[in-house]
C-alpha cells in the first residue's frame, strides 16, 4: 500500500489532508506532519479539520494554517483521510473533492478509500505517516518530527497504554533524535491546562458513578456544565481516563451532551473487555480498548440505558 501511496504523491501536485472531527493529538499531529512532509516534497497542501485545532495543540508548527471550511477550495489531485475510522467523521464530503482518496488509519473496520492503508497494530496513525516518509526517503526536520511525536505520545497516553509496542518506542526515539524536547511536548499537552478545563473537570467529577461491583464507572457532562465553567467541548478531552483510573474498573464511560436530544459516548477498557463491540451496537466504533458512539435522547435517559448495557456485558 505504501508503494501505491508514493505513486499518488509523485503523480499529484495539489493535496488535501484531513482527519476526524473532534480531533485528538494523533489526528492533528498526523495531519500537520503529513502536510509539512508533503510540502517538503514540493507539493501544494491544504490541511482541514471541521473542528479546528484544540487549544492544547496550537503549539504545533502549521497549526495556524489548518482550515475549517473547504467551500472556496478548488479541486485536489488527491485527498488523504487520516485516523478517521469512518469517512463521515470528516464532516465535509471530502471524497468528492479529488479523484483519489487515500485512507491511512489504525482503527479496525476502516476500509474506505481508493487506497486503504490500514494497520491495526500501529500504535498511532502518526507511526504510519512516519513509515511513509521513510519509504519516500524524506529527511524529516524538527517541525515534522514534533507533529508526529505529539500524535504518537497522545495516542499511547505517554507510552502508558497497551498499544505502546516496540515500534512505538523505537519511532519515538528516532523522532526525538531530530531535536525534539520531550519535556516541552509533555508540558504543552498535559501541564498547560486552561482554567476553564479545570473548572469543568470539577463539575464533571461530581457526577462520578461506580457500579456496585466496581467493574465499570462513568462521568457525564451537560451543556449547563459547559456554560457554568465557561468552557468548550474540546476542554473535556481525556476526561474518560478519570473513571478508568479507579482500581478494579474494567470499563469507563464519558457521557457528553451535544444538544438536548443527543449524547456522545467515549468508552475505555483495561483490556479484558472489547468496548468496540459495545460502541458498534450504538452506531459507533473504535478499538478494543478505546471506542466511541452516539445516542439519541436526553442525558438523563441515555446514562441509565448505557449502564444497563454494561451490566449485561460485564456479567
Amino acid at each position: 500500500m505504501i508503494t501505491e501511496i508514493i505513486k499518488q504523491i509523485d503523480g499529484g501536485q495539489r493535496f488535501l489532508v484531513c482527519a476526524h472531527s473532534s480531533p485528538d493529538g494523533d489526528a492533528i499531529g498526523s495531519t500537520l506532519g503529513l502536510m509539512l512532509g508533503l510540502e517538503k516534497l514540493g507539493k501544494e497542501v491544504v490541511a482541514y479539520n471541521a473542528d479546528g485545532v484544540p487549544d492544547t495543540l496550537r503549539f504545533l508548527p502549521g497549526a495556524d494554517r489548518l482550515v475549517t471550511d473547504l467551500s472556496d477550495q478548488p479541486a485536489f489531485d488527491c485527498v488523504f483521510v487520516l485516523d478517521a475510522g469512518d469517512l463521515k467523521r470528516t464532516i465535509d464530503p471530502v471524497a468528492e473533492r479529488a479523484p483519489v482518496l487515500v485512507n491511512i488509519d489504525h482503527h479496525p473496520g476502516s476500509t474506505f478509500g481508493t487506497i486503504c492503508y490500514l494497520d491495526v497494530t500501529a500504535a498511532a496513525t502518526a507511526v504510519m505517516i512516519y513509515r511513509l516518509f521513510k519509504a519516500c526517503n524524506l529527511t524529516l526536520d524538527t517541525d515534522i518530527a514534533l507533529a508526529l511525536y505529539t500524535g504518537l505520545l497522545s495516542d499511547t497516553g505517554s507510552f502508558r497504554y497497551s498499544n505502546s509496542n516496540a515500534e512505538a518506542f523505537a519511532v519515538g526515539g528516532e523522532l526525538v533524535a531530530f531535536g525534539i524536547n520531550p519535556w516541552d511536548v509533555a508540558s504543552a499537552l498535559y501541564e498547560s491546562q486552561p482554567p476553564e478545563r479545570m473548572k469543568l473537570l470539577s463539575l464533571v467529577l461530581a457526577t462520578l458513578h461506580i457500579s456496585t461491583d466496581h467493574k465499570y464507572a462513568s462521568v457525564a457532562m451537560s451543556l449547563d456544565m459547559l456554560q457554568e465553567a465557561g468552557a468548550l467541548p474540546e476542554h473535556s478531552e481525556s476526561f474518560v481516563n478519570y473513571p478508568r483510573a479507579i482500581s478494579g474498573v474494567e470499563v469507563a464511560v464519558f457521557f457528553r451532551q451535544v444538544d438536548p436530544t443527543k449524547v456522545k459516548l467515549s468508552f475505555r477498557s483495561r483490556g479484558r473487555i472489547d468496548v468496540s463491540c459495545l460502541a458498534n451496537q450504538l452506531g459507533g466504533g473504535g478499538h478494543k480498548n478505546a471506542a466511541g458512539g452516539e445516542m439519541s435522547g436526553s442525558l438523563e435517559s441515555v446514562v441509565p440505558q448505557v449502564h444497563s448495557l454494561l451490566e449485561t456485558l460485564l456479567n
